[in-house]
């Protein structure tokens, strides 16, 4: 009695269950979206995309024991159909002629069911899942793309650039007299900064000014809550009427920075970010309860005195952040080893005067044994230090309700942020 090509096990059961499903997945959407009834209606429906996936699949299975031309003749055949359902869809004069949505999409289905059928059957599931929803999104995804200005869309293939042809070709370490360079740990900060730029310059488009300055403050302080400050104090001087809501979008944006520095520490080296925790519950407890208060403001439906960048990205402001960062990270190393802890917390002031997020990535960079509290204390110096500033920006520069209510709020916040570095060893 001869033996079967392929087992025939739950695991080969699996594989072709996760193949077929995906097809038929695509096909319900393809037949709901209406591609398959009408007199310019797809090539495929539910089943034929059932099957086409249950062919890939049958491909995979096929190749991945020993049976490598016929899984590839399968395939191939799955795929010849795909393309000759185009080619004679094309001849067609109806505008539904050039649209080859139905066909590429049964090419991927097919593609599926070869990873599947290969085993790769949670790849397999997750991409079909994007397919699907990619597919039923179609409205809401041109609508998204519509909205794009010619700057917008510049700015993403700059980004696209940046990241898929600068950063694989930069070296990790370049070895120096005072320590190592690290070009590829820096580009990835100036993408990681820019893409934050990016997404917060897509949210204030979408939220739009006009819902209120603390919306737009807190937007504003996941990239710069020094900037926010400066350019809402510069504003309350000459519009009265808006300097609450200016006040409004200071305090937010300086309580925005406080979760964005435990997220960025967490994120990037989990112990510093636990040993952080503590020092920042106080300041931003009370920053949202300002936050609270001074929104309460009426708001008003005037643009805002502050301009978006004339780039998205801000790649000039995040290549100035990077450097600063690789700066840090080396100067931190020979203060240590000169001064000890000590000279760490003091040069985290001084930096944390313009700059939060540089010290904040350069301490969780720092893998030193037993240097994750010191680490923490130092970012919670410099987001002191930053306070202390923004503070006296919004005193010195600010007007009347605006200058009251910020520097009430930032007083309260600095003061949290003081005791928390006094009273927590």
């Amino acid at each position: 009695m001869s033996m079967p090509i392929f087992p025939e096990t739950l695991d080969t059961a699996a594989r072709l269950a996760v193949a077929a499903l995906v097809g038929l997945a695509v096909g319900i959407e393809r037949q709901r979206s209406g591609h398959t009834v009408g007199p310019d209606q797809d090539f495929a429906g539910p089943r034929t995309f059932l099957l086409i996936g249950l062919l890939g699949g049958l491909g995979g299975i096929f190749i991945t024991h020993d049976a490598e031309l016929v899984g590839s003749a399968l395939v191939a055949a799955g795929a010849l159909l795909a393309v000759g359902a185009y080619v004679m869809t094309a001849r067609g004069k109806s505008e539904h002629a050039i649209d080859g949505t139905t066909e590429a999409a049964a090419l991927v289905v097919l593609a599926l069911g070869l990873l599947a059928g290969s085993g790769a059957l949670k790849f397999a599931a997750g991409i079909g899942a994007i397919v699907v929803l990619a597919l039923a999104e179609k409205h809401r995804l041109h609508g998204w793309v519509d909205r794009l200005d010619p700057v917008e869309m510049r700015a993403a293939l700059h980004f696209a650039v940046l990241a898929l042809v600068v950063l694989p070709i930069l070296p990790t370490t370049i070895p120096t007299p005072v320590g190592d360079l690290t070009p590829r740990a820096t580009w990835m900060f100036v993408l990681i900064i820019s893409a934050l730029n990016f997404g917060g310059h897509l949210a204030r488009r979408v939220v739009g000014r006009e819902r209120g300055y603390a919306v737009t403050g807190a937007l504003g302080g996941l990239v710069s809550s020094t900037a926010v400050t400066w350019g809402f104090a510069r504003s309350s001087r000459d519009e009265e009427a808006l300097r609450p809501a200016y006040a409004a979008g200071v305090v937010a944006a300086c309580t925005v920075l406080v979760p964005r520095v435990a997220v960025v520490t967490f994120a990037l080296n989990r112990d510093v970010g636990i040993a952080i925790l503590p020092y920042l519950i106080a300041p931003l407890i009370a920053g949202t309860a300002f936050t609270w208060w001074v929104a309460r403001a009426p708001s008003v439906s005037r643009s805002a005195a502050d301009e978006a960048p004339r780039s998205p990205l801000r790649l000039g402001a995040a290549l100035q952040m990077a450097l600063a960062f690789q700066v840090v990270l080396l100067l931190m190393g020979l203060v240590r080893s000169q001064f000890g802890d000590t000279g760490v917390y003091t040069t985290a002031a001084l930096f944390g005067t313009t700059d939060v997020d540089a010290i904040t990535v350069a301490m969780t960079r720092m893998d030193q044994g037993g240097f994750a509290a010191v680490a923490a204390r130092a970012i919670v110096v410099a987001v002191t230090s930053n306070t202390l500033v923004k503070l006296v920006i919004a005193a010195s520069i600010g007007r009347g309700a605006f200058r009251f209510r910020v520097a009430l709020a930032l007083g309260v916040m600095l003061a949290s942020l003081v005791a928390s570095l006094l009273l927590l060893r």
